[in-house]
């Protein structure tokens, strides 16, 4: 998502520091932007000037402080809590005044992840969908503090970047994940309990309700992991036991079938 993100920044025309911990997944990074890029290109998407103008407005560093007096920042990491927060601490120290900072979370709590920062007004949830060069909606969340002025550079933004923005407020899952993964949730109910097939879950969703992907499939994509722990933010949040974790989810992802990215999940993929 963190390379998605800057990399639709860059192609619009912003400067942009990749934050990574570590350079060798700064260098990844910068190799996967490229890669893209020049798919891009190579479909007539883009021109070759324009591919190459978004490389130059990359660059990478190793923390926020590397990058002191920014005036926007799109946090990426993985959905805990704990990390968020450092993150955030760090990012409110290195911003410039006035900084908004965004989560591009995909479930936890914009007004949680506020807490820790100088001034709640100035963060907002910023979720884009994956893969974001793709994808045209971004889910702008306001916190319980987010000021209508962070509201609205964030709306403008998106804009900007060619995407459409859709507003929801600061609940368990919003809008995008408070469906969908319910949805994914059942159809791992109906395989577990052997209603049907994962071809035919699959097949009856994506013909019968016309959606491009089955949602065994689109869990794969996602990653189970991070389903899971969707799933634990909506049943945590509502205290609803009809967003139970399905039993098998859970077995899934401890048995490290994790779906595209381990190369197995409820179907099998090739490495890349």
């Amino acid at each position: 998502m963190g390379n998605g993100i800057a990399h639709v920044f860059a192609l619009n025309g912003f400067e942009v520091t990749l934050i990574e911990a570590k350079k060798e997944l700064a260098d990844k990074a910068l190799a996967t932007i490229a890669k893209n890029l020049e798919r891009q290109a190579a479909k007539g998407t883009i021109t070759e000037a324009e591919k190459s103008a978004a490389l130059g407005r990359l660059k990478t560093a190793l923390s926020p402080a590397e990058a002191k007096g920014f005036h926007f920042a799109v946090e990426a990491v993985s959905e805990r809590m704990d990390l968020k927060k450092q993150i955030f601490r760090d990012l409110d120290a290195a911003a410039a005044p006035g900084a908004v900072l965004a989560t591009n979370t995909s479930s936890l709590p914009i007004t949680e992840i506020s807490s820790v920062v100088k001034d709640p007004s100035r963060v907002v949830g910023m979720h884009f969908m994956n893969p974001v060069p793709v994808m045209k909606l971004v889910e702008i969340i306001r916190g319980l503090q987010t000021s209508d002025e962070t509201y609205r550079r964030v709306h403008e933004l998106t804009l900007k970047l060619g995407k459409t923005p859709a507003a929801a407020k600061d609940f368990p899952g919003f809008i995008s994940n408070r469906v969908l993964m319910p949805m994914i949730n059942e159809a791992i109910f109906c395989l577990m309990e052997g209603v049907s097939s994962k071809e035919d879950i699959d097949t009856i969703m994506k013909l019968g309700m016309a959606h491009p992907m089955g949602p065994l499939q689109l869990a794969d994509y996602i990653g189970l992991d991070v389903c899971l722990a969707i799933m634990g933010v909506l049943h945590e949040g509502f205290a609803d036991s009809k967003y139970r974790p399905c039993p098998l989810l859970k077995q899934m992802v401890q048995a490290g079938r994790l779906g595209v990215k381990s190369g197995q999940g409820f179907y099998e993929y090739k490495a890349k």
